[in-house]
């Protein structure tokens, strides 16, 4: 490979500079299947940031009883029943509350 022109890049540290001479120096060689490589690690990015989001929206069927009950408490609280609803699962999660059943 030709070499790389000094005013293109200025590396930032010895690290950069490694490469680049790595780089002039063909020590860098091509992934084979190199497309599937790709989908495979943009399909695990995906997945990731999927996963990084903070709310997952899910249905649930609720008696409505059940439910008219949590908003009516809910709307004298001044809190939205989904925030309370919320806290309730959570709470469960985090093993602060228990269920029998």
């Amino acid at each position: 490979m030709k070499k790389l022109a000094k005013s293109v890049f200025k590396p930032l540290d010895k690290y950069e500079e490694e490469l680049i001479k790595s780089l002039e120096n063909d020590e860098w060689v091509a992934v084979p299947n190199q497309k599937k490589e790709i989908e495979k690690i943009v399909a695990a990015a995906k997945y990731t940031l999927e996963k990084m989001n903070k709310d997952k929206r899910i249905t649930i069927r609720v008696d409505n009883r059940d439910l008219k009950t949590i908003q009516d408490k809910a709307l004298a609280s001044g809190i939205p029943y989904q925030t309370i609803i919320g806290a309730l699962i959570r709470q469960f999660a985090n093993g602060k509350i228990t269920v029998a059943l």
